[in-house]
């Protein structure tokens, strides 16, 4: 039963292939880029940024304060210092009174006040340059998100292709394994070979079938894993066999930097963004001139003589919430935290610390990408070597699996050496199929190396 359950899995499998369309490699980087949500995170991320720019932009405005109050109580006082904490105070006001008393009545204030930084001595300059930086790194953090999740993409998609390839040649060697099978069972029954050389070859059925599966279920996982990248549902895609039935050629490139790479321009931006909040904890240890203007009107159930008079006020509404008097004020304020010259020397310092952490990994990220060029050219090199090795092995087995056959057919071999001749072949198959798999995965490594994808997608479109 499970052996018909695998096959009709995969005659759907044929049969999907066979009717969908064909991934091409540039198609599955644009539609990852497109759905997955690292990516789709990370573009917020820049979106924010952009308005937290906008913010920083509108401290430039003037504080603009609307104010309408009121109130029911008393107003007795007394002689003496108060401080109003942290803003605007509210006090009940008139002379001292002779004793406490519960008079009521309405009262109202109604208050505009501006105040407007005029010069901060390049603070607000240093925010909005330093926002500005910091999307600098969110753009570039997103645009290595999207190199590097195409380099995983395009790794995933190669590792699909071979998985497939392997299956494929699992398949031709359990066609081949059934038909020896078919021929020994034949003759065994003829008596003209002994009957345990067809249980071997019965079980040689087997075992092609156990590899056949097993090869599918790889491909299922590349499958799946391919799906989750590209943010799509589970599906089984057909490949473009130009990947297994071509060679690329080796790029010329000779390059000793990579400031152009994703990863480098990230690190780079890190580096500029910290000089820019080095800047920033430097402005902020200068003054602030500002200039202010309040404009106030006041309204009150209380007469002007209530203190000679204390039955000279009425608790009516209308009368309290009026405008009896009116005042403004106008001027100028330099303020100056003088300790801020000290707390921000160390934030300085500290931010001078973190430029030169962030140096260090530019420089090794740096050195890891020229490493990573020259081992990805010399597994190139040696990936077509392989190749033409593969080739030759390719070759020979095929010749040894002919003759094998034939020889058997005639009664001239054993069934161990035309055996050990189907294993050869199909291990000759494998290992060609791996070794032209392996020239593009080099291509990949170097592409990704210096950055630049066009390279692996220009040499598959030759």
């Amino acid at each position: 039963m499970y052996p018909k359950i695998i096959a009709f899995g995969m005659l759907c499998l044929l049969t999907a292939n066979a009717n969908g369309q064909v991934l091409k490699l540039s198609d599955a980087f644009e539609r990852s880029t497109k759905n997955y949500h690292t990516i789709k995170s990370k573009e917020a991320r820049v979106k924010a940024s952009s308005q937290h720019i906008d913010f920083q932009k509108s401290q430039y405005l003037p504080d603009v304060t609307a104010l309408a109050q009121q109130s029911f109580g008393t107003i007795n006082a007394l002689n003496g210092p108060m401080y109003a904490y942290g803003g605007l105070g509210a006090a009940s006001t008139s002379m001292p009174l002779s004793e406490q008393n519960w008079n009521s009545a309405f009262g109202s204030l109604y208050l505009a006040n501006v105040n407007w930084n005029l010069f901060t001595f390049g603070r607000l300059k240093s925010q909005v340059t330093a926002a500005k930086a910091d999307q600098v790194v969110k753009i570039s953090d997103l645009d290595q998100e999207i190199f590097q999740h195409q380099v995983k993409v395009g790794a995933t998609y190669l590792n699909l292709i071979a998985s497939q390839r392997i299956k494929y040649v699992q398949e031709r060697n359990h066609y081949r394994a059934k038909i020896f099978f078919e021929m020994t069972e034949s003759r065994a029954n003829s008596g003209l070979i002994p009957e345990v050389d067809a249980s071997l070859a019965k079980a040689e059925v087997s075992n092609a079938l156990s590899a056949q599966i097993k090869a599918y279920d790889k491909e299922l996982h590349y499958s799946k894993q391919l799906a989750v990248l590209m943010g799509e549902p589970f599906q089984h895609y057909q490949m473009d066999s130009l990947y297994n039935t071509s060679q690329p050629h080796a790029p010329v490139d000779n390059r000793t930097s990579f400031a152009n790479h994703p990863a480098m321009v990230f690190q780079q931006s890190r580096i500029d963004h910290s000089i820019e909040n080095e800047r920033l904890a430097q402005a902020n240890r200068m003054p602030t001139l500002s200039a202010f203007g309040v404009i106030q009107g006041r309204g009150s159930g209380f007469d002007w003589n209530y203190v000679q008079d204390n039955s000279a006020f009425s608790s009516s509404y209308l009368k309290g919430v009026g405008i009896n008097r009116g005042n403004y004020l106008l001027g100028f304020n330099l303020s100056w935290n003088l300790t801020n010259i000290f707390r921000n020397d160390h934030k300085k310092k500290e931010q001078q610390y973190i430029t030169q952490s962030f140096k260090h990994d530019y420089d090794l990220m740096n050195e890891e990408l020229l490493a990573q060029d020259a081992l990805a050219k010399a597994r190139f090199e040696n990936a077509e070597e392989n190749l033409q090795e593969t080739k030759t092995q390719l070759e020979a087995a095929s010749l040894a699996y002919k003759q094998h056959t034939a020889l058997y057919e005639n009664g001239l071999t054993t069934l161990v050496d035309f055996t050990q001749a189907l294993y050869t072949l199909n291990r000759a198959e494998i290992e060609y199929e791996i070794a032209q798999n392996n020239i593009w995965q080099a291509l990949l490594l170097q592409a990704a190396a210096q950055g630049d994808l066009n390279l692996l997608l220009n040499a598959s479109q030759k």
